[in-house]
């Protein structure tokens, strides 16, 4: 058996030569929700619009199999949670939380004004959302890396309240490092709920559980779901789907690198999306590919997680070759990752990196593993899947504000805009527009 045919990729080979069926099956990866999933998802939060809090006690029993004390969780519970962390991961979560910190600080967005014309003044600032949701996944893992790229931006923005949500565990209450990844935080309140119900709860409001003006945070398919079909009640990130990695690499490449970066992404989940985009001559770019599969084959032999990995691959994992970066670069663009890693010559690397334009975060030089983004360089790794980063954007401190625009119109500027704007609004077939704007003319 080849190297090929072990690992099992759902393609390999030129990326021109790829029939219609298989490129777009590893470009497409919009995730087609199960109509059991819509359908489900809509009956809980239609459960939590009619009962409230009585409908998140009863998801409680139902899904996570435990009967809650409370549905917030005492500030005390996580305040202790905090003090009995380890003391060496304690350290660790601090030190992501400076680092969030300070590169969030750095890109918050400030207020600007300009001046068109003489006697106006148009100004636009960001004023803090009230009170956002932070949801932190606690299923089959906990997340409280999740919880720190959500919290921390939002405290950096100036928001009044934080709130989070998380699953509970069989004693009613999230992992205690989630628990402790609030407390250092600094959020307001935190609530044992999972889930869509715990979507519904935020976006809606109950008793309990305070209505938001956003909700941040990855998810199960449920979650995922309720957030799109709570649109209308509440603002959300972006959507989101399964992990993914691009690479874009050339000769430069070592292999073993690449390997471990493509492993890193498939044991996320079945369903992530890897793919390695080889640039050189045919002969450089079938050396490295073999040497690509070798590699992986050799790493999944020793990994823990290796049946995800290979359901991954076969699903949809790639090794594909172009001639040229600017042929890797284009398609790139096109498949627009939630991570893209960049291994290409220094010489070119400047202007490659310029030409990138919709990944969710871009990571330059085989020594940036996308591992440090999710942790710890304080870049944001709440990210835009499954194409959408041709529209949608990292999560920053500009997902928690709202943008206010203010203008100031002088009477001497009034008097010349008059007959203008009386022209425009008559050919609108708007005449108290017109007679509004002309009663500031100096002939009126």
């Amino acid at each position: 058996m080849t190297a090929a045919t072990a690992l099992g990729l759902r393609a390999r080979g030129p990326l021109a030569a790829l029939d219609a069926t298989t490129r777009q099956a590893i470009v497409d990866r919009a995730s087609t929700t199960d109509t059991t999933v819509r359908s489900r998802t809509a009956a809980m939060i239609a459960r939590v619009r009619e009962e409230g809090d009585a409908a998140l006690v009863a998801f409680a029993r139902d899904f996570d199999r435990v009967e809650l004390p409370a549905i917030e969780v005492p500030r005390a519970a996580w305040e202790a949670a905090l003090a009995s962390l380890d003391p060496e991961l304690r350290r660790v979560l601090e030190r992501s939380a400076r680092n969030i910190a300070a590169v969030h600080e750095a890109f918050r967005p400030t207020a600007t004004e300009c001046s068109p014309e003489p006697g106006i003044r148009v100004g636009r600032r960001p004023d803090p959302l009230g009170r956002v949701g932070i949801y932190a996944p606690g299923g089959r893992a906990a997340y409280p890396s999740s919880l720190l790229m959500g919290a921390i931006p939002a405290r950096v923005a100036g928001v009044g309240d934080v709130i989070v949500c998380s699953p509970p565990g069989p004693d009613g209450l999230p992992s205690a490092v989630v628990l402790a990844a609030a407390a250092l935080a600094g959020v307001d309140r935190v609530f044992a709920l999972g889930g869509a119900g715990a979507i519904a709860a935020m976006a809606i409001g109950t008793a309990t559980v305070p209505r938001v003006d956003r909700i941040m945070g990855p998810g199960n398919a449920f979650v995922a779901e309720a957030k799109l079909q709570l649109v209308a009640d509440v603002a959300i990130d972006s959507p989101a789907g399964p992990s993914e990695l691009l690479i874009l690499a050339d000769h430069t490449a070592n292999p073993a690198a690449l390997a471990r970066e493509l492993m890193a992404q498939a044991e996320h989940d079945p369903d992530a999306a890897v793919i390695a985009v080889l640039v050189g001559s045919p002969e450089q770019v079938s050396a490295m590919s073999d040497a690509l599969e070798v590699e992986t084959l050799a790493q999944i032999a020793q990994a823990p997680r290796a049946q995800i990995v290979r359901e991954s691959l076969a699903a949809r994992g790639a090794i594909v070759s172009v001639s040229s970066i600017a042929d890797g670069v284009a398609f790139a663009n096109e498949w627009a990752a939630e991570h893209l890693l960049l291994v290409v010559d220094a010489a070119v690397r400047a202007e490659t990196l310029a030409a990138l334009r919709s990944a969710g975060t871009i990571f330059v030089g085989e020594s940036s593993s996308v591992a440090f983004g999710d942790y710890m360089t304080g870049a944001n790794h709440v990210l835009p899947t499954a194409g959408a980063g041709r529209s949608y954007s990292g999560l920053s401190t500009l997902d928690f504000v709202r943008w206010t625009t203010w203008q100031e119109v002088s009477p001497a500027a009034a008097a010349s805009l008059a007959h203008d704007v009386g022209a425009f609004a008559d050919a609108e077939g708007l005449p108290a527009h017109a007679a509004a704007a002309r009663a500031w003319s100096v002939n009126a």
